[in-house]
């Protein structure tokens, strides 16, 4: 038997499991070539046998019982019928069993026609008869079968190249730097390369282990046929005996829909294949569609997979390996272990040895070189790699589905099949500091040893752009994402109540009504009608003085609550909505799903739906949409949509180059009025609390709600804050179930809990994150504050506060220069965020 074709052999072709126990890569469950059973001739490839007796296995042959007789032999080169042997032929008891005479006239010898003979029985002869006609009529209907499989193939059946039959492929997404994978996904692993992205040692290396007549025939190794035929004849596993032709020829088939039950429909697509096409076309289909192990399919998938390198930077020795692993990519239970290295590195070296030496003899290779080449290092693998859908199950699966939705809306709806490239707006430096701040699961993030029901998102965003720097939502992208919204059931979830951080949107509003940040506000009113306010338990000092910049930096709600009232509460989803909010949830449980705040008019859904406690950040929003707010303020009032996609291109197969197909298409709108927004930057980047490292420029505003309408606990907390160049939002609260939430200061004291609110844990998850994210960026600084407004605008609740005591008893008559406490701008004591206002 040739080891060339031998399946557990490394000088073998390509296999797959055969139904000789051997690995044949066209495998048919009904080969052509099948030994034939004892007692049955075959046409030129018959072996030789015994003759059947009773008792020993072989067949009686219409005898009278008890009888032994001869049944029928096969011999070598027999013709097509019965064996030279007649049946019925008595036998001693211990005679040898062998070939008996025939007489002259067909009869047993010693019968009539021959010695010693006895006639057949008319029956018998009709019997015989009936049977030869049935026989010649079988192998009539069978050549005529033939026949019109082989027309049919011919003049029916079509080969293709890959481009033609639409052979899938991988989109894959990358980071914003275009070359560091984030995701790759599609139904295989596969992106198909022209010829000029495949060297010629490649092509060698792959012609000599698979096919080394592959530029000799036309499609058919013939030698190679005859060479399998007589392995099966002799007692070898079953052989397929493909070349590279017909093994393309069988994917074409099989990626058609087009099921080949018979070896001759496969030869003859190849050899119309060979007519079609040339041997380069043949080779370059060949490599893209073949399976090499390890989820990659084609040569450059396995390029990527085995070494990390595109396939046209493949070394000889390198081709030589993913050449070696074809013929059995993967292990068989009980059987041959394959020639990929991970599995059966002894096997994969000694077919690596096989393919160079090959390339030698065929003239491809200098023997010298050969001598001196050493086995490459090959990329581990467990078996349990990603291959395809990778990155899904990672932090930034989130990401995959606003791209996903992205592309959509760009028209881009076949991006599965693949064939795509997709640089996304994630920063992989900036996206590891988000993930090092907020991922439970990350060694000394700020969540590492927290309470399990604790969960942090974290979203960051160029205000300049709109692109999405960081984005964590949650440990992979098919649970719940805590960022932005999820579909459960048929509607949106995934709001949380922003509370006061949710006030700059009000400021915004307001200023924009003309009410300038020093106008006073009425802390005490905590009455309207069945609704009791509250400023979080606290009674301010300011009292009925309390200026919008105070009542800012304190974080008091009842002036948010008037303010709202004052000017509408759909001006406020006005200004929440134009800076990037997208999504808001009511408090009715009987509507759990999202109102769109850009399909329905504010003033249907104020105050119907969102009332004056919008003011201080009742109603639950993402930290997406909040995140892409904040970003309009520190672009000083100019909008830009939050998105993930920065570019798209689709290859031309035809060529192998990529073409872009698709962009970001960002158009800023000035929502609010730049120095109305200086203003309010100017309040926050004063507000009480941690400043980021080297005392960087910030703004910031916390928030904090409760856990339900009858518990003095919070359920969730906020910091969004930014500078001029990125602004980042954090949230904390539950995984699951609404508890409350509390942290442990002091790890090493892991008993003491406290609560958390906005001036907390989110803020050191914020200013953890700030301070990696912008590292080695330019200090900037904000604006000059613009005081545009009326502070005396006749719509504020409050009072002008009495003239108050400088130190020593003078009267204080300009109070915004008077020291803090006394009621003037920027005045009263810096506290932490206080617990939230109780809800209606």
């Amino acid at each position: 038997m040739n080891p060339y074709e031998d399946p557990n052999s490394a000088r073998g072709r390509a296999q797959v499991p055969g139904s000789g126990g051997g690995y044949d890569y066209d495998y048919d469950p009904e080969p052509a070539w099948r030994p034939a059973p004892v007692g049955s001739a075959s046409v030129g490839r018959a072996s030789v046998g015994r003759a059947s007796v009773p008792g020993t296995g072989g067949y009686e042959y219409d005898e009278p019982s008890g009888e032994r007789t001869v049944g029928r032999a096969t011999v070598p080169g027999a013709v097509a019928g019965r064996a030279a042997v007649r049946p019925g032929i008595p036998v001693s008891p211990g005679a040898p069993m062998g070939p008996v005479p025939i007489g002259p006239a067909g009869g047993r010898a010693g019968g009539p026609g021959g010695p010693a003979g006895r006639a057949p029985s008319k029956a018998r002869l009709r019997r015989n008869k009936r049977r030869t006609w049935i026989i010649a009529g079988f192998a009539i209907f069978i050549m005529l079968a033939g026949a019109v499989v082989v027309g049919g193939t011919y003049y029916y059946d079509d080969v293709a190249l890959p481009e033609q039959f639409g052979l899938p492929e991988a989109t894959t997404i990358f980071f914003n730097d275009g070359k560091t994978q984030l995701a790759k996904l599609g139904e295989v692993n596969r992106s198909i390369v022209p010829l000029a992205g495949i060297p010629v040692d490649v092509r060698h290396a792959v012609i000599s282990a698979e096919d080394r007549k592959f530029l000799e025939h036309g499609g058919i190794d013939v030698q190679g046929i005859f060479r399998a035929a007589w392995n099966n004849v002799t007692g070898g596993e079953t052989q397929g005996a493909s070349t590279i032709t017909q093994q393309y020829a069988r994917h074409v088939a099989d990626l058609n829909g087009i099921t080949y039950a018979r070896k001759i429909r496969e030869a003859v697509l190849a050899n119309k294949l060979e007519q079609k096409f040339t041997k380069d076309q043949i080779i370059t289909n060949y490599l893209n569609v073949i399976y090499f192990g390890r989820g990659a399919y084609g040569i450059e998938a396995a390029a990527q997979t085995f070494f990390s390198v595109s396939a046209s930077k493949l070394t000889v020795e390198q081709a030589a390996v993913l050449a070696a692993v074809i013929k059995q990519t993967d292990p068989i239970q009980g059987g041959h272990q394959g020639y990929d290295p991970a599995y059966n590195e002894p096997a994969a070296k000694d077919r690596w040895g096989y393919v160079l030496d090959g390339m030698v003899s065929l003239g491809w290779l200098d023997a010298g070189k050969r001598a001196a080449m050493q086995y490459p290092k090959v990329n581990p693998y467990d078996g349990k790699s990603c291959a395809i859908d990778c990155g899904i199950n990672q932090p930034t699966g989130n990401v995959i589905n606003y791209v996903r939705d992205e592309l959509q809306k760009m028209g881009i709806d076949d991006w599965k099949k693949g064939g795509y490239q997709v640089t996304t707006s994630i920063n992989p430096a900036i996206q590891q500091a988000a993930q090092a701040a907020a991922q439970r699961t990350v060694a000394g993030s700020l969540l590492e040893g927290q309470p399990a029901n604790l969960m942090a998102a974290l979203v960051a965003v160029e205000p300049s752009t709109g692109r999405v720097l960081a984005y964590y939502g949650g440990d992979n992208g098919t649970g719940t994402d805590y960022a932005g919204y999820n579909y459960e059931n048929g509607i949106r979830t995934g709001g949380h109540p922003a509370g006061s951080s949710f006030k700059i949107y009000t400021l915004a509003a307001g200023l924009k009504a003309g009410i300038g940040m020093g106008s006073y506000w009425d802390s005490t009113l905590i009455k309207d009608g069945p609704f009791t306010l509250s400023n979080a338990g606290r009674t301010p000092a300011c009292a009925k003085s309390c200026t919008l910049e105070q009542s800012t930096l304190q974080s008091y709600n009842v002036p948010f609550y008037w303010l709202a009232k004052s000017i509408g509460p759909d001006k406020v989803l006005d200004a929440a909505k134009a800076a990037g909010v997208k999504l808001m949830w009511s408090s009715d449980p009987k509507h759990a799903d999202a109102y769109d705040l850009n399909a329905t008019p504010s003033k249907q859904l104020a105050p119907a739906v969102f009332d004056a406690h919008v003011g201080f950040g009742q109603f639950p929003i993402t930290v997406l949409d909040h995140a892409n707010g904040t970003a309009t303020f520190a672009a000083r009032g100019v909008y830009r949509p939050a998105h993930f996609v920065i570019e798209v291109k689709r290859k031309d197969r035809s060529s192998g180059q990529w073409a872009k197909a698709g962009g970001e298409q960002v158009k800023p709108q000035q929502v609010f009025p730049a120095e109305q927004v200086d203003d309010i930057v100017s309040v926050l980047a004063n507000y009480p609390g941690k400043t980021l490292s080297g005392n960087r420029p910030s703004g910031r505003k916390t928030g904090t709600w409760e856990l339900n309408a009858t518990s003095a606990d919070n359920g969730d907390a906020w910091l969004t804050g930014f500078t001029p160049q990125i602004a980042a939002t954090v949230w904390v609260g539950n995984v699951k179930d609404r508890l409350p939430i509390r942290y442990i200061p002091d790890l090493k004291r892991p008993k003491t809990t406290a609560p958390i609110s906005g001036s907390t844990l989110p803020t050191d998850i914020w200013k953890k994150f700030m301070d990696a994210a912008t590292k080695g960026m330019k200090v900037e600084k904000f604006p000059d504050r613009k005081n545009t407004g009326d502070d005396s605008d006749s719509r504020a609740t409050g009072v002008s506060p009495a003239p108050t005591q400088q130190p020593g008893g003078q009267p204080c008559l300009i109070p915004f220069i008077c020291p803090p406490g006394g009621g003037g701008r920027g005045g009263g004591d810096p506290v932490p965020d206080p617990t939230p206002t109780k809800q209606r």
